[in-house]
């Protein structure tokens, strides 16, 4: 078994302190014990695999991404374990640990500090990213906002994986929203099951994904300023939630402290979604809260006082108080009136790479 052969797989667990305090009944996926530590290891395996068999991507290659930190480092350690040069392309938000990890497994690390025209960094790092995929000689671009191969592996690894898991007994699937291949391919695997599994997705405030305004955020690795075509039907999810930047962090720590699981800042936003949910629905059924990463990627941050108060995060991290966070989540959006926000303009102004675009038309064998 070569390092790769390990992705996936990733347990289930219970957290009945929580779950007793809050009246409510759900489990928590730990995307953590993938090989390179997160859910976006699942995506970059299965993109590498399907461009190295389409022969987009061959020997000596250079793979070049946009990336604010988990999908650059699962690229980064796809490339040392299979010989290809990595360019990763990341923004001021990105971690002094991430962008060390990225750098550990040999990759080169560009940060890209000019502002988009939504306050963020997402359009500006694809677009050069775009630009140096074109100069460099035999490169190839995963593209992960852009490449519906993001949905199809989720839909294809994550969705079936916990549905097994679970034989299927469950209310439904809580996760985290950024370029949109996860809530994309498990909104599609659930629909086409039955009505009656309840996906979730999990935003934050100043991404526009499903509308509203854009404006700068604190949650790392969530949100865009448009909906992801790797959404293919918005209206397949059933609640969109938007957590607010302190209420991630707070709800994080709390997870921390009190039930000892280390995860990243949009699991809080994750956790109190699915807290929310279950108090709402009362479910009998476990809801599955996926956590993307591990909390040892944000130490800087996350647990970093100074930084929190510097940031004017509270401190705070007693259990008690995560059942009073609950009350001051705002109602989320509903199916059928999910917002859509697609951009399809920027394929163009960015300069989305050809292959990207023809990838859904060449059969993964």
């Amino acid at each position: 078994m070569k390092i790769l052969d390990y992705t996936g797989e990733t347990p289930l667990v219970n957290i009945d302190k929580i779950n007793n305090l809050c009246g409510t009944n759900i489990k928590l996926k730990l995307e953590r014990t993938n090989p390179g530590g997160s859910i976006k290891d699942r995506v970059a395996k299965y993109i590498i695999d399907y461009a190295e068999k389409n022969n987009l991507l061959r020997r000596g290659g250079t793979i070049i991404e946009s990336s604010s930190g988990n999908f650059g480092i699962s690229l980064a350690m796809i490339g040392a374990a299979r010989g290809y040069k990595v360019i990763i392309l990341v923004d001021p938000k990105a971690t002094d640990v991430n962008i060390s990890l990225i750098k550990a497994y040999g990759a080169e690390v560009i940060v890209v500090d000019k502002k988009d025209d939504a306050g963020s960094y997402h359009k500006t790092r694809i677009q050069l990213a775009n630009d140096l995929a074109r100069k460099i000689e035999n490169s190839y671009r995963p593209d992960q906002c852009f490449n519906i191969l993001s949905s199809i592996a989720h839909k294809e690894t994550t969705a079936k994986e916990i549905f097994e898991q679970t034989q299927g007994e469950i209310s439904g699937v809580v996760a985290a929203v950024s370029t949109g291949g996860q809530i994309g391919g498990i909104a599609e695997f659930f629909a086409e099951k039955s009505t009656k599994y309840l996906v979730t997705c999990v935003d934050a405030y100043g991404s526009s994904i499903f509308g509203g305004d854009s404006h700068s955020y604190k949650i790392p690795g969530v949100g865009l300023s448009w909906t992801p075509r790797n959404i293919k039907n918005v209206n397949n999810i059933d609640y969109v939630y938007r957590i607010r930047d302190e209420d991630s962090y707070i709800a994080a720590r709390i997870l921390c402290r009190n039930e000892g699981i280390l995860a990243g800042v949009s699991s809080g936003a994750v956790l109190l979604s699915a807290l929310k949910l279950s108090q709402k629905i009362q479910n009998k059924k476990p809801l599955i809260a996926i956590l993307g990463d591990s909390g040892e990627r944000y130490l800087n941050t996350l647990f970093n006082d100074e930084w929190l108060k510097e940031n004017d995060i509270p401190l705070d991290s007693h259990l008690e108080l995560l059942y009073q966070l609950l009350s001051t989540i705002d109602e989320p959006q509903v199916s059928p009136n999910i917002v859509e926000n697609y951009r399809d303009d920027l394929i163009e102004s960015l300069g989305v790479p050809k292959t990207t675009m023809t990838h859904f038309q060449i059969k993964f064998k």
